[in-house]
């Protein structure tokens, strides 16, 4: 398995290798948004707003290949508010369920953090299903749960409300002298 980060152009030519996979892992239930029936039209479109967030430096796609085929993803958003510079948000990591239960997902959480020090952020957050497979995965990499909002969203089904569970892991302290203005 190889792990990279793609660019907008890298997005746009294998834009039918992400729709499969974000096609398959909601009719497999995962509560990323789409509510089924998920066209296949909606999960294009979806990785075609994801390329021009990722083309204005917003977000970095990484994405996980085995034999030089795309099994997963996940995104780390950039674009915070004026007063997070220092924070970033972990989404979408997607696997394709052929490919589940390999290590792909917490591969793909590695690269992203690796990514996220290097652009020195100091605080990563991101919200799962609360209850869903990947909660676990994301406690064992060092993540705490602040909290769990009930009827959060509805199911993939559309017919019931989840709870999800808001996370976050800090990767370092940084001092407040690099970023806050001195005032007299």
């Amino acid at each position: 398995m190889q792990i990279s980060q793609w660019t907008a152009n890298d997005l746009r030519t294998e834009i039918e290798a992400l729709t499969e996979i974000l096609y398959a892992c909601v009719y497999q239930g995962a509560s990323v948004g789409f509510i089924l029936p998920h066209p296949k039209s909606e999960a294009r479109a979806f990785w075609s707003d994801i390329a021009t967030a990722v083309g204005a430096g917003d977000r970095a796609l990484f994405v996980a290949t085995q034999n030089g085929r795309p099994v997963g993803t996940a995104q780390l958003v950039l674009a915070t508010p004026a007063n997070q510079p220092h924070r970033a948000e972990v989404s979408k990591v997607l696997v394709h369920p052929q490919a589940r239960r390999q290590g792909v997902a917490r591969a793909l959480m590695h690269h992203l953090e690796t990514y996220a020090r290097a652009a020195e952020k100091t605080l990563l957050t991101l919200d799962t299903r609360t209850g869903d497979m990947a909660e676990p995965l994301y406690l064992s990499l060092g993540f705490q749960k602040a909290g769990v909002i009930p009827g959060y969203c509805l199911a993939p089904s559309g017919q019931i409300f989840d709870s999800t569970s808001y996370m976050y892991k800090q990767l370092s302290q940084r001092s407040l002298s690099k970023i806050s203005p001195t005032y007299i």
